[in-house]
């Protein structure tokens, strides 16, 4: 009786992950039918799916640039996601490492007032965020974004910290007996060790840029400026096909990124969790 119990119970447990799974897959996989569309418009579907299928989107995604240019809104992205991803990466690991290895004044007001600004959506700042842009003149200009996104990215460094938390700190005496100073401790030891929370914060800090359509929709005003989000939902709606197709191709670099690196990714979420 108990082994039949069991069975349903795990019969249940699959059935409920594959209903989930369905739900959470079926649009992706009508947006990657919807990209294969011939007429390219929407209104041709035969209920979900379109009536023909062929690669005229894909092509015309690339090639027709006249009026919209999706290879420079895909290098914009690509190139403000990489330098976000760069110096966010480098302020988070800085910021986080202080925070755990390092005792000073202040340190315990900081982290409340850190997790206090935390709870508060980010776009409640965009106004302000406007304003400081255009005061420093940083309004269509990449680089604009990439200090927004940049300087926003040690304010998630709890889980960052938790992980060199993680490190026994007998480890930094016995270099210090040993003559090293903080940085070469922070250098030859520390990072080597943290490789799984770099590469985790490097992913959430390239994803983060990659997909964001507020922030580049308030700052940048030039077409030739666009990133892939913004220039996106800008298309006509006659273009749904095209958008279909250029949504499919900007989610693939990134798919990639986290299917090759969630191994690292996973550990260093957990580990960081975990403290």
């Amino acid at each position: 009786m108990k082994k039949w119990s069991n069975i349903f119970q795990t019969s249940g447990i699959y059935l409920a992950l594959l209903l989930v799974s369905f739900i959470f897959l079926f649009p992706c996989l009508w947006l990657i039918l919807a990209s294969f569309s011939k007429s390219g418009t929407i209104y041709s579907f035969e209920g979900f799916f379109p009536k023909s299928y062929s690669l005229n989107s894909f092509i015309t995604l690339f090639t027709d640039t006249d009026l919209y240019n999706y290879p420079k809104w895909f290098m914009n992205t690509l190139f403000i996601a990489t330098a976000s991803c760069i110096l966010g990466t480098l302020l988070v690991i800085l910021t986080a490492y202080a925070m755990s290895r390092f005792q000073f004044k202040g340190k315990k007001t900081l982290m409340k007032t850190t997790m206090v600004l935390g709870m508060f959506p980010s776009f409640m700042g965009m106004i302000a965020v406007y304003l400081l842009m255009t005061q420093f003149n940083l309004i269509n200009r990449l680089w604009g974004l990439i200090l927004i996104y940049s300087a926003a990215a040690p304010m998630g460094y709890l889980t960052q910290k938790g992980f060199f938390d993680t490190i026994p700190h007998s480890i930094d005496e016995a270099a210090r007996i040993d003559g090293a100073t903080s940085f070469q401790i922070f250098w030859h030891i520390h990072l080597p060790l943290s490789r799984p929370i770099i590469t985790y914060t490097a992913l959430t800090n390239f994803a983060w840029p990659w997909s964001d359509f507020i922030l580049p929709k308030l700052l940048l005003k030039e077409k030739n400026l666009y990133t892939v989000a913004v220039g996106l939902m800008n298309l006509d709606e006659t273009e749904f096909a095209r958008f279909a197709a250029g949504s499919v191709f900007i989610a693939v670099p990134i798919v990639i990124l986290y299917f090759l690196l969630v191994k690292n990714m996973v550990s260093g979420m957990t580990a960081g969790a975990v403290k």
